[in-house]
């Protein structure tokens, strides 16, 4: 059995063995395209904040190809030395997206496979970091359940935890946060039966 406090030991152990195995045919490669799309210029170039970015591959690293200046965040000091060596011209920080403070705005943030391994309550804490972390019309683009729930699934044959609240909870939680939605598609075909949220920060 899983809980939420062992996702980062989990990773920290098995998170090596997971990024081996990891599907890199980038079948996130329409939302991506998406929020770059999305992404507002405020400098010389956008910049992303990339939480839980793993081993930095191939997500990190398609966006850093297409030109935006990438910073991975992860709590798994295991898989920030892989994002470092996947991507050694970014920035990694090894540290928990909960309560993280930066204290510098990025012109997308992304939560990638990663925001649904939060348990229900750190998930609902999460949107006011979000909102800390988002410069002027930033994309926001996360990860879910296709409803509230918690299942668990596995890893390297390990157990890891996955929590969702309700797609209304979603909407109301971006709202107060000042972002609106741009496209919420549960269990996507097209992307391995992701639920993907898309949003933008209008509260400036």
């Amino acid at each position: 059995m899983s809980t939420p406090d062992l996702i980062l030991p989990t990773y920290e152990s098995h998170g090596p063995d997971w990024a081996k195995s990891r599907d890199r045919s980038l079948v996130e490669k329409r939302w991506l395209d998406r929020m770059i799309a999305h992404t507002p210029l405020h400098s010389s170039r956008r910049r992303v904040l990339d939480l839980g970015c793993g081993s930095g591959r191939p997500i990190a690293q398609y966006l850093s190809e297409r030109g935006l200046t990438v910073t991975g965040v992860d709590g798994a000091a295991a898989m920030i030395a892989l994002f470092r060596q996947a991507l050694p011209r970014a920035r990694a920080i090894h540290a928990d997206m909960r309560g993280l403070a930066l204290g510098e705005p990025f012109d997308a943030i992304l939560a990638w496979d990663s925001f649904f391994h939060l348990s229900a309550r750190d998930q609902r804490a999460m949107f006011s970091t979000f909102a800390s972390h988002a410069a002027p019309r930033a994309a926001l683009m996360f990860t879910s359940g296709p409803d509230a729930g918690e299942e668990i699934g596995s890893i390297a044959g390990e157990p890891v935890y996955h929590a969702s609240l309700s797609p209304d909870d979603y909407r109301t939680l971006l709202a107060k946060a000042g972002f609106e939605v741009i496209d919420f598609k549960p269990e996507d075909p097209d992307c391995g039966g992701r639920s993907v949220w898309l949003a933008r920060f209008i509260d400036e």
